[in-house]
């Protein structure tokens, strides 16, 4: 029987990972309307709790203000990556002239990058929430615990990092890395939902062994990692060509873009494959209304949708709906790859 107190922990935390992914598709809404740099400071906005909604709330000065802000920034940054031996990166950021180009204000745009990092602090909320709950395991399932707080640490970073995004101008390393992290976090955290639902279950047994189908799981979920680095990359490509053309022409930013786009493309049909041979493998093992079996067909749905908003993007001018889409979806296609890995991982399996 799983307990009250338990029942709570596993609730939180599934809102934790539905918050996670909403502050995933807030940041999908960020980059396709160009709104990355709408608050020149970070954690602040123009100095600011609340964020001005016209230039004439601002000071005179202001470009100038967060310029030498973002400079000031990028220094201590820098320092930090000489530290590590990143000498060339660290010459990079400080020699890297668009961090002095001051952005205009825009009301629009300061208020979309508002509302994602309210987002942002909603989802930190629920992942202190499902620390204080994970207290519950703490004589039955301390690794609860332990990656709960290793996921706050985590969001510490991630916070960080995401001035990190605002200072450099949206350096393009820093936006992938910061993407990783959004992973990671959402890793963590379907693992100790996984895990708390699992705790007090036998693990299910079938009669075929699924050795092959764990290790092919695994498998697929290294290939969407891999193919939404691929697709960070493209993006941060198309960022530079619209740059070029004022935002211009969009119909032929596909025609400008370099190889990445075509291993992005072409990757996506092992993708496709790759998750076809899954949800045969899981329909030879299970039936009815199992989880895995049940959790392969939404994987099914959220590759279908990833598809066409790919499709959109590649042929209709990357309108911008498309592309928050597209990186929600790529984001719960890992998300479900994942968990259904967990879930057949558990599996016990003998001969017939």
């Amino acid at each position: 029987m799983i307990s009250r107190s338990e029942q709570r922990f596993i609730r939180i935390n599934l809102i934790t990972i539905i918050v996670t992914l909403m502050v995933i598709l807030a940041g999908g809404i960020v980059r396709s309307t160009g709104s990355g740099m709408g608050c020149p400071d970070w954690p602040k906005c123009f100095d600011r709790y609340i964020p001005p909604t016209d230039v004439s709330q601002l000071p005179a000065d202001y470009k100038e203000k967060y310029v030498a802000g973002r400079l000031k920034k990028n220094e201590k940054f820098a320092k930090y990556l000489e530290s590590m031996g990143k000498v060339a990166l660290a010459d990079s950021i400080r020699h890297d002239q668009s961090i002095t180009v001051p952005e205009e204000f825009n009301a629009t745009k300061t208020w979309v990058e508002y509302i994602n990092r309210l987002v942002g602090v909603l989802a930190g909320i629920f992942l202190l929430l499902t620390l204080v709950y994970s207290f519950t395991y703490r004589k039955t399932a301390k690794r609860i615990i332990v990656l709960s707080v290793l996921n706050i640490l985590v969001v510490g970073y991630q916070a960080w990092l995401g001035s990190i995004v605002v200072s450099t101008n949206l350096a393009q390393w820093v936006v992938t890395v910061h993407m990783l992290l959004a992973l990671v976090i959402l890793a963590i955290s379907i693992y100790t939902y996984n895990y708390a639902k699992q705790l007090n279950k036998a693990p299910s047994v079938i009669m075929y062994r699924i050795l092959w189908l764990k290790g092919f799981l695994l498998f697929t979920v290294m290939l969407s990692i891999l193919q939404i680095v691929l697709g960070t990359e493209v993006r941060e490509s198309v960022d530079v060509v619209a740059k070029s053309l004022s935002n211009g022409l969009r119909d032929t930013w596909i025609s400008r873009l370099d190889s990445i786009f075509t291993y992005h493309r072409d990757l996506a049909i092992l993708v496709v494959i790759s998750n076809a041979i899954v949800y045969k493998m899981v329909i030879d093992r299970f039936s009815g209304k199992a989880a895995p079996l049940l959790t392969a067909r939404f994987i099914l749905v959220t590759l279908l949708i990833q598809l066409l908003s790919g499709f959109a993007l590649a042929y209709f001018a990357f309108p911008p709906a498309a592309q928050a889409l597209h990186i929600l979806f790529s984001t719960l296609l890992f998300s479900l790859q994942f968990y259904l890995y967990l879930l057949v991982y558990r599996t016990s399996t003998y001969k017939q």
